[in-house]
């Protein structure tokens, strides 16, 4: 609620309706998630306990003001049902990632093992689909097309690219999957639901697909120069658990063409060579990367995507909501966290 405030802080009446919007999208989402077992009720909904930055539902209740209808039930339960299908995903990332830590408390597989995570996760996509049910055919089909399209990212990015394949223009389509997609729907869902134009429903899909794509790319940036206690992760995270980020794939890349400096050889033979898992090696590497071009390389290539996103907004009338929406699109890359 706190970007969402300062997205529109020059509108002090949309600010404050919005943010009474999500509080009520935050009702919702925890009545839905709730479960009458329990013994079960603690892991299905620990994740939503934890909090979060609420994006998603957020983009929804924005692009709502672009139709007749902005506050319809059918815009809430959307905005809803965007963000349990995210929070469903995070569980499962999170046991494939082996990952220790979510939203700042101990992930749900750590606390209840992988199987009940799992189980957990489900439950919530099974809510999620109940949802989608009650707001009519094309919304189960858009959800379906969308879950499809999150599951194959996350299974593109384990498989990896083919020998052939270009390992950015791979990364990026992961990415597309993985984040574009379901953020793409929370927009297209707020136009829908509230009564706007299929054209500028497909408009505000564009560029939500285009900024999840620069939200990554801007995550891996974070991921080496943000401070700790406000991510609550280690710098390098990524690197230690040999997730393919853009600065080492565009180290890569100019490596492959015969361009990469002396700098950039020495941070691909240290990650190429050294065990990031003994002594301060981690520490070493990040602080090699931070020192090098990449980065800014990186986050200059963020910033291209967000204007890109930017371009799809041409026919969304002049006003507060289209300034809104710039300010969220610059906001998802000019963060710490």
């Amino acid at each position: 609620m706190d970007l969402l405030t300062k997205m529109i802080n020059s509108d002090a009446t949309m600010a404050s309706e919005l943010t009474h919007a999500l509080e009520k999208v935050e009702d919702l989402l925890h009545e839905t998630s709730n479960v009458d077992d329990l013994m079960v009720a603690g892991a299905v909904t620990h994740l939503t306990r934890a909090g979060g930055k609420r994006l998603r539902p957020a983009l929804c209740l924005l692009t709502a003001r672009l139709g007749p209808n902005s506050l319809s039930p059918e815009v809430y339960d959307a905005a809803v049902l965007v963000e349990l299908t995210h929070i469903a995903t995070l569980y499962h990332d999170d046991v494939m990632d082996e990952a220790p830590l979510r939203r700042g408390v101990p992930s749900a597989h750590y606390l209840y093992g992988n199987s009940s995570a799992i189980l957990a996760g489900d439950v919530l996509f099974a809510r999620a689909s109940s949802i989608a049910a009650k707001l009519g055919p094309e919304a189960v089909r858009l959800h379906a097309e969308t879950f499809e399209r999150l599951c194959l990212g996350q299974l593109q990015e384990t498989i990896g690219p083919s020998a052939e394949e270009d390992p950015i223009a791979h990364y990026i389509n992961v990415l597309a999957g993985k984040t574009g997609s379901l953020i793409a729907s929370s927009g297209r869902y707020g136009v829908m639901f509230s009564g706007g134009s299929r054209e500028l429903a497909d408009d505000i899909a564009q560029y939500g697909e285009k900024v999840g794509v620069a939200f990554q790319i801007a995550d891996d940036v974070i991921d080496l120069v943000s401070d700790p206690e406000v991510t609550g992760k280690t710098p390098g995270t990524d690197l230690l658990e040999g997730v393919p980020t853009m600065p080492t794939l565009l180290l890569r890349k100019h490596r492959a063409e015969g361009t990469l400096d002396q700098a950039g050889e020495e941070i691909l033979d240290f990650l190429e060579t050294k065990n990031l898992n003994e002594g301060d090696n981690l520490a070493q590497v990040v602080g090699m990367l931070r020192a090098h071009s990449v980065v800014e390389e990186t986050r200059a290539l963020a910033h291209q995507w967000i204007d890109e996103a930017v371009d799809h907004l041409a026919n969304v009338p002049e006003g507060e909501v289209k300034q809104a929406l710039e300010l969220f699109a610059r906001a998802m890359v000019d963060r710490y966290a």
